[in-house]
């Protein structure tokens, strides 16, 4: 597809968060080639968002071992959120609903360009994530608290994807949206997955575009 990312490879063995109530999530076992489309699937309170953070270099495991690229966790969590983005995580780094789409835009950009890593065009992420300007109502002028649940979901996407990550980590993928555009969202995740960049992504099941699936259990199961 051009403009390909070379993907972190993620590993983990053994894998699991011990909280104040008990086990988030316990046992996980994962090996994802560069590239690949991996989905956390499981129910609220399965762990998956944990889980997906902890790949992230965002927490620290209680056990087990995990790698990202070779970078082990969590001795090189640092060096992990270096190549390691966020996508939408609500909670964590929510769309500011007050700035349109150009100004999230101008400002992760401005973001990467200070601290002097690869980065791609705002056109190239627009295209990668089919966030087309024409159509939104105001263009890239739209105020975000406008976009509808998918679009919000390819912008958000869209800025991670603007350091130019190795590693894509989108939690909830699904959330909010209609059965049609659940498959869209998918459809966006698998192109970013082809273009060269690994996905981890949330989701109460896993769709056949997963080339990888970890399925967790609620947290009664770890009890």
């Amino acid at each position: 597809m051009g403009d390909l990312t070379e993907g972190a490879a993620v590993t983990a063995e053994a894998l699991g968060l011990r909280g104040p109530r008990g086990w988030v999530y316990r046992g996980v076992a994962l090996e994802a080639e560069p590239g690949t489309l991996a989905v956390l699937a499981g129910p609220a309170g399965s762990g998956r968002t944990s889980l997906l953070l902890t790949l992230g270099g965002r927490m620290k495991p209680g056990e087990g071992h995990a790698a990202i690229a070779g970078l082990r966790l969590p001795q090189q969590a640092a060096a992990v959120r270096r190549l390691a983005a966020l996508g939408p995580v609500p909670g964590v780094n929510d769309l500011e609903g007050t700035l349109t789409v150009a100004e999230h835009l101008r400002e992760r950009r401005l973001l990467h360009f200070s601290r002097r890593t690869p980065r791609r065009s705002v056109d190239q992420v627009l295209g990668l994530t089919g966030l087309a300007a024409d159509g939104l109502p105001g263009g890239l002028g739209t105020p975000v608290r406008t976009l509808d649940p998918l679009q919000a979901l390819r912008l958000s996407t869209a800025l991670a994807l603007l350091g130019r990550p190795r590693l894509l980590c989108v939690d909830d993928a699904e959330e909010r949206l209609s059965a049609e555009d659940r498959e869209a969202a998918w459809i966006l995740l698998r192109a970013v997955a082809d273009s060269g960049t690994t996905v981890l992504a949330t989701a109460l099941d896993a769709p056949d575009h997963a080339d990888v699936t970890v399925r967790l259990e609620s947290a009664d199961a770890h009890a």
